[in-house]
């Protein structure tokens, strides 16, 4: 079996930044054992499967699966799919993907780049401290949302950058993602994302933390809209707007592999 595939970075304007995803359009879904063991061979942070999708309420279905298991919810990509499918339909200007567990989401032109809806999921505030301990932070504010995201907000970028988690620690947490932020430098806020319980330590540019961030900072900065970077080693620039129960992030995706995966 021969089956298209592309390896896009996501939220990134040239190669080897932003955040790789797999893409690869299928006819029907395959078995679940097997689209597990394709994105275990990709290795990246997640593989993206495509279906048409018959039911009509999207153009087509979506899937992500990281290394280990399947993903309720993937921004980068999402990015990334819509960037596969309008780059290969110049007249289209948007692409709508029905998810299992998210909704539905959307991808649609913006001059060179992109613009991706997602949920928007307002963490609240609850203690936490064994995160903070695999984080090795001694007192810092924490919030959760019951998706499994849990936000740990600094006083300053020097603090998120300087982070030094224990993943061993992180991953005994369970499959939850550790999202640590603070207003930033030359952006408005900055933030790193660990996900060891997924099989992901660090991330690099994570569409899906912004659901849970741009709800907390857009409240906390007093506007709908403001920049973000992710300060990961790959690193990646993300415009963010609050939308009422929407979370919209700007980007760029630019294609660094096109082939076929083989089975």
């Amino acid at each position: 079996m021969k089956l298209p595939f592309a390896q896009i970075d996501a939220f990134a304007t040239r190669p080897f930044t932003g955040n790789p995803a797999a893409v690869i359009p299928l006819d029907a879904w395959l078995a679940d054992n097997l689209l597990q063991a394709i994105a275990a061979e990709n290795n990246l942070a997640e593989t993206a499967f495509l279906v048409p999708d018959a039911s009509g309420a999207a153009d087509w279905e979506l899937r992500w699966f990281t290394p280990t298991l399947e993903a309720a919810l993937c921004g980068h990509a999402t990015l990334a799919s819509g960037h596969y499918l309008l780059a290969a339909d110049p007249a289209r200007e948007s692409v709508a993907f029905r998810t299992r567990k998210a909704g539905i989401l959307s991808v649609s032109r913006d001059g060179a780049g992109y613009r991706l809806a997602l949920p928007a999921y307002a963490p609240q505030p609850r203690p936490l401290p064994a995160i903070l301990a695999a984080l090795g932070i001694a007192h810092a504010e924490t919030l959760w949302h019951d998706g499994g995201y849990a936000l740990i907000v600094l006083d300053n970028e020097a603090q998120v950058r300087a982070l030094a988690p224990d993943f061993r620690a992180l991953a005994r947490e369970g499959d939850i993602m550790a999202i640590a932020s603070a207003p930033g430098r030359d952006t408005d806020i900055v933030s790193r994302v660990f996900v060891p319980g997924a099989g992901i330590d660090e991330d690099p540019v994570t569409g899906s933390a912004h659901s849970v961030l741009v709800p907390y900072w857009a409240r906390r900065l007093g506007r709908e809209r403001f920049s973000a970077f992710q300060a990961s080693v790959r690193g990646g620039h993300l415009d963010c707007e609050a939308a009422g129960d929407r979370v919209i992030l700007g980007g760029h995706c630019v294609t660094v592999i096109e082939g076929s995966f083989l089975l």
